[in-house]
């Protein structure tokens, strides 16, 4: 019986001692299959599962855009097999937006790594007869509440921007809502719209075929996808800088050799030459940080945008 027990204890002491995961690991997206955090979460599953030895299956939760999966990983176990790729709103915007969450992204989450991040663009109707940012600005002062802009949902990325923008150059526009981004790109396509901000692949075939007009990227340079278009930066406009993100995160309390560990590892693959040529072809650069420097880019996030959401009155409704 005590050889047994003796036995046992060793078992177990060898268990606790294997290193990290010894286990599937479940990467939690809260976008539809073929999004943008899924490519992301599913090439950087792969890179992880090869270097780790064990299984890291994305799961997709998607609903309340993104606060449905980001609260299921914040309510997890925090032992490091449940993980979130989650983007900017339910991690810094959405608590100001919102009335409540039903979780504290900042109490809630632990963060491990910002992966990437992409500048929009501002694109315009033709028709409006402007073709450079000087005159839009220009347009829009003289013809206060004439122009229309589309969003892919209020309190998204696309709306909070445009809000930005509105209080920064001291002018009036309308917003009009969607839901998603489809169906604000088919009514701009139609006329009905007349502005909007939106991720650069996503418009730059009409771009290209002259249906719509780019003005700038929210970004301090110019990107490689559009090189024509002037930064917001060389605007002298730096304050208009709004990137959509992606990053890696897990639950608050996770151990901190796993958080490290993960950390490393996911710096190293995601600065892999294939990894950062997929993610171009997405309009995102790699950025693959440490855990103290994406923490200190939420902050930021979560102050920039907490002022452009009471100045502006927008809401998630």
């Amino acid at each position: 019986m005590r050889w047994a027990l003796c036995a046992a204890l060793a078992f177990c002491a060898a268990a606790a001692a294997q290193p990290y995961p010894t286990h599937p690991v479940k990467l939690i997206v809260p976008f539809p299959p073929g999004s943008t955090p899924d490519i992301v979460g599913r090439l950087l599953g792969a890179k992880l599962q090869a270097a780790l030895g064990q299984p890291f299956v994305v799961e997709n939760r998607t609903g309340a855009g993104g606060n449905i999966g980001t609260e299921a990983v914040a309510n997890a176990p925090a032992d490091g097999y449940t993980l979130l790729v989650g983007i900017n709103g339910p991690i810094a915007p959405n608590k100001h937006l919102y009335k409540s969450l039903p979780y504290d992204p900042d109490k809630a989450l632990a963060p491990i790594s910002l992966l990437a991040s992409a500048p929009q663009m501002l694109v315009i109707a033709p028709a409006l007869g402007v073709d450079n940012f000087g005159a839009f600005i220009g347009y829009a002062r003289a013809h206060p509440g004439r122009i229309s802009y589309a969003s892919v949902g209020s309190g998204s990325a696309s709306h909070l921007t445009m809000e930005l923008l509105k209080g920064e150059a001291k002018i009036e526009l309308v917003h009009v809502p969607y839901r998603g981004f489809p169906p604000a790109v088919t009514d701009m396509l139609a006329g009905n719209i007349q502005a909007m901000f939106a991720i650069i692949p996503g418009v730059l075939s009409h771009v290209r075929a002259g249906k719509m007009r780019a003005l700038a990227v929210t970004a301090l340079k110019r990107s490689e996808l559009v090189p024509e278009v002037p930064s917001v930066a060389e605007l002298g406009l730096a304050q208009l800088e709004a990137l959509a993100w992606i990053g890696l995160l897990a639950p608050a309390a996770t151990p901190r050799e796993v958080l490290e560990r993960l950390s490393a590892e996911t710096m190293r693959h995601m600065q892999a030459a294939e990894v950062r040529e997929l993610l171009g072809k997405q309009g995102f650069d790699v950025v693959a940080g440490t855990p103290a420097q994406f923490e200190r880019w939420i902050r930021s996030e979560s102050v920039k945008w907490a002022r452009v959401i009471k100045t502006s009155g927008a809401t998630a409704d």
